[in-house]
């Protein structure tokens, strides 16, 4: 099966030069299993590439200069599986990327072989995470679904996309600001800022931006994400 066929497992890789090139040699060398499409340094190259040309896995180096925010935008906004390659120990952190939606965690310690058959695992649909992480991850999601059933407003807050609770901090932030001005600080289109409200308003039952900015300010969304 020559690179480029239909069922092969399209990639994207996202890494700072060194560490992309290293791992674009890795998944070629594999083919025709894995065919690399497309490659980033960061989180925000990504998208335009992956809009133009959609991916079946993601696969991003998460020491590099992207934060967990970043991951959980990517992730919203492609409808491409995401993988993530490090070498922290930080398991709060590797649990919030998978909170996050990240669909599996590769340690940059372990053979290249566990990459490539992570690639092709998290393609299939499964998850590529230890038991010691599942274990935490589904007692945090009972704690928070509790939360959330204890509290209506935190139930509605709980379906924003990291993207939008962007948008209602950079809104609620400078109240005033007219949207041209918020659009450009987001690095969004005037259109698609009205977009993320029309939707933030939809989620939480409001009408107006006076309304979210009393919203925002109740319950501490007025701060950077």
């Amino acid at each position: 099966m020559p690179v480029g066929h239909a069922h092969s497992i399209k990639v994207h890789l996202v890494a700072l030069p060194l560490i992309r090139w290293g791992l674009e040699q890795m998944v070629r060398g594999a083919h025709p299993q894995f065919e690399v499409v497309s490659t980033a340094s960061v989180v925000a190259e990504s998208l335009p590439l992956l809009e133009r040309q959609p991916v079946d896995v993601v696969v991003l180096d998460l020491d590099g200069v992207d934060g967990v925010e970043a991951v959980a935008d990517l992730q919203a906004r492609v409808r491409a599986k995401l993988l993530v390659l490090t070498a922290s120990h930080d398991l709060a952190l590797l649990d919030r990327v998978v909170m996050a939606g990240v669909r599996g965690v590769v340690k940059k310690c372990e053979p290249p072989q566990i990459l490539l058959k992570a690639i092709e695992k998290v393609h299939e649909g499964e998850l590529w995470i230890d038991r010691g992480a599942a274990g935490r991850i589904f007692l945090e999601m009972a704690r928070q679904k509790a939360a959330q059933r204890n509290d209506p407003q935190k139930s509605k807050i709980a379906t924003l996309t990291s993207r939008e609770r962007q948008t209602i901090a950079a809104v609620a932030g400078d109240a005033s600001a007219p949207g041209k001005v918020i659009a450009s600080r987001l690095c969004i289109s005037e259109h698609t800022l009205r977009n993320h409200l029309t939707s933030i308003y939809s989620k939480l039952g409001l009408s107006s931006r006076l309304d979210l900015y009393a919203f925002a300010t109740r319950h501490s969304l007025d701060k950077a994400v």
